[in-house]
């Protein structure tokens, strides 16, 4: 069979909304963008870890920690479920994270930032995982069969963090006065680096063309950011918290808000690693990995003794 026959039925799988799977013939660029989407999917989860996981001793309760604890545990699973996603690629665990570490490889901007009060960890569950769960709906649905089986299980634990995020924001906007004003302060340092989040405008995206028409993703930066606005206006609203934006405002014709677009000059910077924790987030990663080498070494070796017996038996 030529190559043009194995184009013809990929095309057609993708035409019936049939998935791809690992064994399935696919273009090389196919592969290579999600590979490169997914191992950075991976990589934002578990560099998410990290600006949570520093208050977890610091939460305000016992009930708050666990919950804190059970949030960041699912964020390191997510990691794995994506990255064995993208090894069934032909790419390797080791390859992805090498990447990761040397700079090679990007992250969600937004895990650049630091966290400075505990409202910024209830505004993290809002905003960003409400964002993330925005993004990630769709992928559900993804072209590629292991990726969207990942984001079955995924969608449904960001529902839990989201929803742990805003029961904080409602804790406090509804508290004491200076609490209200943590809320607010994280609103505000939050708000722009989370519409940064789904990408840049359409027209500046590389990759957003060919994610759509491989049905990888089925919404453009643009349609899922405008939605994420429309609906977060309303959640503030009811906290009574104020969107750090004076030109938002209804346009009836689309019904929907017209809002300021973020700073993209700074998003690239962040992307680039000069955001404010990219060089703090990269080390810890790399500490991470160097204090686990000898778990690894130790599960290696385990594997192969089992295999011996197994083999001798």
């Amino acid at each position: 069979m030529d190559i043009l026959n194995f184009e013809n039925i990929f095309e057609g799988k993708l035409s019936r909304n049939e998935m791809i799977e690992p064994k399935d013939w696919m273009p090389e660029n196919y592969r290579k963008h999600l590979i490169r989407q997914i191992s950075q999917h991976a990589h934002s989860e578990i560099v998410g870890m990290l600006p949570e996981g520093n208050w977890i001793s610091r939460a305000p309760s016992l009930r708050a920690k666990l919950v804190l604890m059970a949030k960041v545990q699912d964020e390191g699973g997510h990691g794995l479920y994506l990255y064995t996603a993208a090894e069934s690629l032909g790419t390797s665990r080791d390859e992805m994270l090498d990447a990761l570490h040397t700079g090679k490889a990007k992250y969600s901007s937004i895990f650049n930032y630091p966290t400075l009060s505990w409202a910024d960890i209830g505004t993290i569950g809002w905003l960003v995982d409400g964002a993330a769960i925005m993004n990630q709906v769709m992928l559900q649905r993804s072209s590629y069969g292991p990726y969207s089986r990942a984001m079955i299980r995924i969608c449904k634990e960001e529902s839990f963090h989201q929803r742990q995020g805003y029961e904080i924001m409602t804790k406090m906007a509804f508290g004491t006065p200076e609490q209200k004003e943590m809320a607010q302060d994280a609103l505000n340092r939050w708000w722009y680096p989370t519409l940064m989040m789904f990408g840049p405008p359409d027209v500046e995206s590389p990759n957003s063309d060919n994610a759509i028409k491989w049905r990888i993703k089925r919404e453009t930066n643009d349609q899922l950011r405008q939605r994420f606005v429309n609906q977060t206006v309303e959640q503030a609203e009811y906290l009574n918290l104020t969107i750090p934006d004076k030109n938002l405002k209804w346009n009836e014709a689309k019904k929907g808000y017209d809002f300021s677009e973020p700073n993209w000059a700074e998003f690239k910077n962040v992307i680039s690693g000069n955001g404010p924790c990219n060089k703090e987030r990269l080390d810890k990663r790399r500490q991470a990995h160097q204090d686990g080498e000898w778990v690894r070494a130790a599960a290696t070796a385990y594997a192969k003794k089992q295999n011996e017996s197994y083999q001798a038996a």
